[in-house]
């Protein structure tokens, strides 16, 4: 048991001094520069769609293919999937080391669990980005045609038709919370605002409330088409985001999802200002104080 002890606790550390190595914020700003690319770039691809310029709307995957279609794609691509692991690891980080102290009671717990799926979501899309560059010119697969593949195969379990419901309760209560923040977030926490002039710090505010904001009306769709599914029992209702923005500009005015395309690419632009500014805290003291410092 103490041999066990021990182990754990060298490994541990042994995470901790690798996370605390300058190469590790670098890779994680990177990481931020990545999603950044993938984000703006998905909603103005989107927003050229509603406003009549052509496309489609399209999601993060879809973000992924364009790069593709474009000289150098596939180096290109490689270098965000790279990037994206940077980011990865951060929320990996984030969520077992607990460097921002987020605690063990309920909240905290909440907010280490959103780390880990964060770095679940954007280590699919890593995946994604590498296999995209390896097949070069293939088609790359649908992914919604997966995500309603899995929601199929989970109907067939006795309470599949109950979690499926579940999840997209739970997705939209994820995009209500994105909402909430864009309402009430200064971003102070997460930014280095000593570091940024008084515009800088407006600008960023005001980019990262409209993204926050346009994220969660696309998980609440999302959510939304995961309920719809279930109450049906029909997993062709279930929409990626690119998807539900889709079915949306069928049901409103071009200028409603033009403007959550817009709040998208804004988002994207708030996260290539994080990856300069953004306040990067690994755990220990002196990291605290460099990062609080700068």
């Amino acid at each position: 048991m103490a041999q066990r002890g021990i182990s754990a606790e060298s490994v541990k550390q042994s995470a901790q001094q690798a996370v605390d190595h300058p190469w590790f914020e670098k890779l994680a700003r990177f990481g931020y520069a990545a999603k950044g690319i993938v984000y703006l770039l998905a909603g103005v691809l989107t927003a050229r769609a509603a406003f009549g310029l052509g496309g489609a709307a399209t999601d993060k995957q879809g973000a992924l293919r364009t790069i593709l279609a474009q000289p150098f794609g596939q180096i290109m691509l490689v270098l965000i999937a790279i990037g994206l692991i940077g980011y990865v690891l951060l929320r990996v980080v984030q969520a077992t080391l607990d460097p921002e102290h987020k605690g063990s009671d309920a909240k905290g717990i909440a907010q280490r669990v959103g780390y880990l799926f964060s770095a679940i979501g954007y280590g699919g899309l890593a995946i994604t980005a590498l296999r995209y560059a390896q097949r070069g010119a293939a088609t790359p697969g649908n992914a919604q045609a997966s995500e309603q593949g899995l929601v199929a195969n989970i109907f067939q379990y006795p309470l599949g038709r109950w979690l499926v419901g579940l999840a997209g309760l739970g997705v939209i209560g994820v995009g209500l919370q994105q909402i909430y923040r864009g309402w009430t977030s200064d971003f102070s926490e997460h930014m280095r605002w000593d570091a940024m002039s008084a515009t800088e710090r407006r600008w960023a505010t005001i980019l990262g409330r409209m993204g926050l904001a346009a994220r969660g009306i696309v998980w609440v769709l999302a959510g939304g088409f995961l309920v719809q599914a279930a109450m049906t029992l029909n997993p062709q209702r279930v929409q990626d985001s690119g998807g539900a923005l889709q079915a949306l500009a069928g049901m409103t005015p071009p200028s409603v999802v033009g403007l959550i395309a817009l709040g998208l690419a804004a988002y994207g632009v708030y996260m290539l200002a994080a990856s300069r500014y953004a306040r990067i805290v690994t755990g220990t003291p002196q990291k605290r104080q460099r990062a609080q410092a700068n």
